[in-house]
C-alpha cells in the first residue's frame, strides 16, 4: 500500500452561504491523499499503473467550480468522483480549505475533512 497526495491546489472559487460569497468568490486551498498500491509502479517506471495525480487535480479544479454553499458539499463531491473515476483509490481524504473566511474575526481559513473509503 502507498499514497499519492497532492497538497495545496490553489483554486479561486463561489462556494458560501452569504450571497456576496458567490457573486465575488474567495481563495481555496484542497488537500487531496489517496491509498493505492504502488508496488507495481514502483518496479514498472509506467504511469498506468499508478495514480496520475493530473487526474486528482482535474477532479478538485471542475468540483470547485462548482458553487456550494458548504465545504462539506464541495468535498464530497470530489471524493465521490475519485473513487468513480480512479479505480485503484482503496482510501481517500480531502481537505478543503477556504482562505479569509469572513467571520468577523482574523482567521487564516477554515478547513473541512472528509475520508472515505471502497465500499467492497
Amino acid at each position: 500500500m502507498g499514497k499519492v497526495w497532492v497538497k495545496n491546489i490553489r483554486v479561486y472559487a463561489h462556494h458560501g452561504c452569504l450571497p456576496e460569497e458567490t457573486v465575488i468568490g474567495s481563495q481555496y486551498s484542497v488537500d487531496v491523499s489517496v491509498r493505492t498500491d504502488l508496488s507495481k509502479a514502483a518496479i514498472s517506471d509506467d504511469l498506468k499503473d499508478t495514480v496520475d495525480y493530473v487526474h486528482i487535480n482535474k477532479i478538485v479544479k471542475e468540483e470547485m467550480a462548482v458553487p456550494s454553499k458548504l465545504l462539506e458539499h464541495v468535498g464530497k463531491r470530489i471524493l465521490d468522483r475519485i473513487f468513480r473515476e480512479i479505480q485503484t483509490v482503496k482510501k481517500a481524504e480531502v481537505g478543503v480549505s477556504k482562505m479569509n473566511p469572513p467571520i468577523n474575526g482574523d482567521v487564516e481559513k477554515v478547513t473541512i475533512v472528509l475520508k472515505s473509503k471502497r465500499n467492497k
